[in-house]
């Protein structure tokens, strides 16, 4: 298993920024499908994007051109800029992995690895 640690939540205005960072505690460089989930108050939570081993990225048509999904280059630590926030932005945010056997989505990462999540208030 690996353990998730999401970090750099809090309370921002609108239309500011944050970037959330995900610590691993594997080198998930090539081997892992990872991702970023958000739930809202009263709402399910969902993919809000994706990042494959070969660094490849898929974006929940919403956010798209508002977030970027990246991994720094030891392969520890995940990352989600999110630039532009919104309201609706309030969430709690959680970053998952599962290790890559030919497929990375949404799905597959259900049962994976997640951390706690971390907290973004939008106001």
């Amino acid at each position: 298993d690996v353990q998730l640690v999401e970090s750099g939540g809090g309370s921002v205005q609108t239309g500011g920024s944050l970037k959330l960072s995900c610590a691993a505690s594997v080198d998930t460089t090539s081997d892992y499908c990872m991702g970023w989930f958000r739930q809202g108050p009263g709402k399910e939570r969902v993919a809000i994007a994706l990042l494959d081993p070969a660094g490849g990225t898929w974006y929940t048509s919403s956010l798209e051109g508002r977030i970027i999904i990246s991994k720094d280059s030891a392969g520890n630590t995940l990352y989600l800029q999110m630039n532009s926030l919104k309201p609706d932005d309030t969430a709690a945010y959680y970053c998952a992995a599962r290790s890559w056997h030919g497929v990375c989505n949404s799905d597959y990462l259900l049962t994976g690895d997640w951390g706690r999540g971390t907290q973004v208030t939008v106001s």
